[in-house]
């Protein structure tokens, strides 16, 4: 599984935390046209629902790559978007706790 994946290479976005080496294997995944570039993904999210972006993860769920997001609002609340990584369809969209 890979998370909290981050890199200058695919974005270039501050807020969000590098962990590991997942990064290398993001890049990976991007040259072979397996993901999109987290650009992309971040503009559809940020069309779903604006906010300031807190965390960012890569991972395989029964063997479709995702993008989960979590997005502060003006208001406070925490989201947490599904992204397919490959064709940006919004899988889901879950108000946290």
């Amino acid at each position: 599984m890979i998370k909290n994946l981050l890199t200058s290479i695919l974005i270039t976005c501050t807020s969000i935390a590098i962990a590991g080496d997942d990064h290398d294997e993001a890049k990976q995944l991007l040259d072979k046209g397996d993901i999109l570039p987290l650009e992309k993904i971040l503009e559809k999210v940020r069309s779903i629902q604006p906010g300031k972006i807190l965390e960012v993860e890569l991972e395989k769920d029964h063997g479709q790559l995702i993008y989960e997001i979590e997005i502060l609002t003006k208001d406070g609340s925490v989201f947490e978007i599904k992204i397919n990584a490959r064709t940006a369809k919004l899988l889901s969209t879950e108000k946290e706790h």
